[in-house]
């Protein structure tokens, strides 16, 4: 009978201190797991939250680049890491969505080992072409294509890669295909678009709006829904007639699985917090982001969406990575 008082005296205790820590949380820094190296969108959008982020819960948020494997490094490291909040992930679309397609050998599933907190922030994809490239409209585009079998270079980020991935999708929506040219990185994809190295590619607005303005690159539709205040002139594929094509490269972020409710709840209303703030709002806007700051709920729905739709374009576009 003492044994069995001991025992649930303890169990109650380990139970009282588990929900102490979950009010208390957090009491000590928090690490902020980038998959990637400094620089990039998921870099960046985690410094940026990252200081309105402490004021909301009361302690540092420690920016932590884990680059490698297209993120699945970073993302394997914070699947391992204590459900307890302290180790979070900001990463994009390729590590909650594509990874699983394209990496025999994962280490993670962004599904089972990862609990989605909120889809902070996307940008949609412009596409973009050298202007000495003899077209003025997608259609135009389209009719060069399939006239030039094989002969347009579309430059991406890498294989796998959100451009390459909305690469695929656009020559499957129009019956058409060029030469991908992968790189190590978007930046100089546009450099060589611009020196007319490369011919096409789709590119995140936030790294291209500055150089269309200047006339170094020759816009020629977006990916969003409807048209971006940026640049009002540039079409979306859909009222072109290019039906399916909204894609957004997109930054979430996600916890180690089994993370606490009240944990939870205290981090996303931090993610939404930061979001909220009229200077920082102001900042990723004019930068071509459009703020989302949904529930953990609408995230992991969103995720497993975005899962199954790129498994789609991978299989039928053949798409794989060494």
């Amino acid at each position: 009978m003492m044994k069995t008082r001991i025992f649930v005296a303890t169990l109650l205790f380990g139970m009282s201190a588990a929900a102490l820590a979950q009010e208390t949380y957090p009491v000590r820094p928090i690490t902020v797991v980038v998959p990637f190296a400094p620089g990039g969108s998921s870099d960046m959008i985690a410094r940026a939250l990252s200081p309105k982020m402490s004021e909301k819960l009361g302690q540092q948020l420690v920016v932590e680049n884990k680059p490698g494997a297209t993120g699945a490094i970073g993302a394997t490291f914070v699947k391992s890491a204590a459900p307890d909040g302290y180790t979070i992930l900001a990463a994009s679309i390729g590590v909650y969505s594509v990874n699983p397609h394209l990496q025999k050998k994962l280490a993670y599933d962004p599904s089972k080992d990862l609990d989605m907190l909120s889809i902070a922030v996307r940008a949609p994809n412009v596409l973009v072409v050298n202007p000495k490239l003899p077209v003025t409209s997608v259609h135009d585009l389209i009719a060069h294509l399939k006239k030039n079998p094989l002969a347009v270079s579309f430059g991406t980020s890498g294989a796998g890669t959100s451009d390459h991935l909305t690469t695929a999708l656009f020559w499957q929506k129009t019956g058409t295909n060029g030469i991908h040219t992968p790189y190590k990185g978007g930046a100089l994809v546009i450099t060589d678009v611009m020196a007319g190295h490369l011919d096409a590619s789709f590119q995140n607005i936030n790294v291209t709006v500055q150089q269309i303005k200047s006339g170094n690159l020759k816009p020629l539709a977006i990916t969003s829904e409807k048209r971006s205040p940026l640049l009002p002139d540039v079409p979306t594929l859909d009222e072109l007639g290019i039906k399916d094509m909204n894609v957004y490269s997109w930054q979430a972020y996600a916890a180690p699985k089994g993370l606490p409710a009240a944990v939870k709840t205290k981090l996303h209303a931090s993610i939404v917090a930061a979001l909220d703030d009229p200077k920082l709002k102001t900042q990723l806007v004019d930068q071509g982001f459009e703020l989302v700051g949904n529930s953990p709920e609408a995230a992991s729905k969103f995720q497993s969406e975005e899962l199954a739709r790129w498994k789609k374009v991978i299989e039928v576009g053949g798409i794989t990575v060494d």
